[in-house]
């Protein structure tokens, strides 16, 4: 079987502008989670997924200095991006890892692609994870599905929705059973200026060898680095559309 990880980037954030070309030891720190995804086993090939726009140029010449996959498409729409890189790539089966998702664990996205092995569902869903690490795995098929369904062209905030919340899946959940007890507040995302020094500390006392169990041990002994991101959720939440009747947003 062929599995992709697709990984939706753009430069042109308001929020933090240019994150994933911040620069961390002398490279882009968008290598940090490239270099986390490559120890994945079961995957064939890792896309950025970025933007037509010119604000996403030195990006791809970056990715292509790096000889990194990329595929460019719609700014707004990240489903039909998806679905143009699909084509491109003919996957059998493609897990969505953000990229502002830097310490996803490659031994989860596994995982994910295991649940689909057995079970065959539509959409893979991650549940009871902390947030920066709930990647959604999906069929080419059911992309295709939604894309012709769909009537909007703006999916850049809440495309997970479609495949995750209308019912018209087959969805199955990979669920966290091995670590339930982490505290609530912990963030692990890449979106604002306090998350790049968050970030910067966590890679200079971990280096980019961990999993997602030693992350939540460190930081839950270093209350002083989580509280450097910990009013950011409210921050986020302010940001984030709050129109989620996607059953209007269906043919």
């Amino acid at each position: 079987m062929n599995c992709d990880i697709f990984i939706p980037i753009r430069l042109a954030n308001s929020r933090l502008p240019g994150k994933a070309l911040k620069d961390y030891n002398g490279k882009p720190i968008i290598f940090s989670l490239i270099e986390r995804l490559k120890k994945c086993n079961k995957v064939r090939n890792l896309v950025v997924c970025t933007t037509n726009n010119e604000s996403d140029d030195n990006l791809v010449n970056i990715l292509q200095e790096n000889n990194i996959k990329f595929f460019r498409g719609s700014e707004t729409d990240i489903l039909e991006r998806f679905h143009g890189a699909s084509k491109l790539f003919n996957p059998d089966f493609i897990v969505n890892v953000d990229g502002d998702d830097i310490y996803t664990d490659p031994a989860l996205i596994d995982k994910l692609i295991n649940q689909y092995e057995k079970t065959n569902s539509e959409v893979i869903d991650m549940k009871g994870f902390p947030f920066g690490f709930r990647s959604v795995g999906f069929t080419p098929e059911t992309l295709n599905k939604i894309c012709n369904l769909k009537k909007t062209s703006i999916t850049d905030t809440h495309y997970r929705a479609f495949l995750t919340e209308l019912d018209l899946f087959d969805l199955t959940f990979l669920e966290n059973n091995e670590i339930p007890n982490f505290k609530k507040q912990l963030r692990f995302t890449l979106d604002y200026p306090e998350d790049l020094l968050f970030a910067k500390k966590i890679f200079e006392n971990l280096g980019n060898n961990f999993n997602l169990l030693q992350l939540i041990n460190f930081c839950e002994k270093n209350d002083s680095l989580v509280s450097i991101t910990e009013d950011l959720d409210k921050k986020w939440l302010s940001h984030y559309n709050v129109d989620t009747d996607f059953s209007t947003k269906l043919n």
